[in-house]
């Protein structure tokens, strides 16, 4: 199986009013955040790849035109978690190239959450 990588960055706030009033994510508050998508084949096209690099740009397009500098409880229509994030980064890329395996996204250097069905 191959499979490929690229990173994507935007900064963004959030805040997930459900939690309980004393919990830090409670309150309003932003991120630098990561975005990774997979990509797997397990056979190459007849360029050699996956996909092209090149193709992925879309991403960097919909993340920057949706995502960077937004407050994302205005942008998405359920709680703004890495997880849920993940999901919808995955479901967004893999109705545009099959490949897709996974999606990724970091809230701070130290935490990820994945979507791999």
């Amino acid at each position: 199986m191959f499979r490929i990588r690229k990173e994507f960055h935007f900064s963004a706030s959030h805040q997930l009013a459900h939690l309980p009033a004393g919990h830090q994510c409670a309150r309003l508050h932003g991120h630098n955040y990561i975005v990774v998508v997979e990509l797997a084949s397990e056979e190459l096209n007849a360029d050699g790849f996956v996909r092209d690099y090149h193709d992925l740009k879309a991403l960097k397009t919909y993340i920057d035109e949706t995502f960077d500098h937004r407050h994302l409880n205005d942008v998405l229509d359920m709680p703004s978690t890495a997880e849920n994030m993940a999901k919808h980064f995955y479901c967004w890329c893999k109705a545009r190239w099959p490949e897709t395996s996974a999606a990724m996204v970091s809230e701070t250097p130290k935490t990820w959450a994945e979507y791999r069905p």
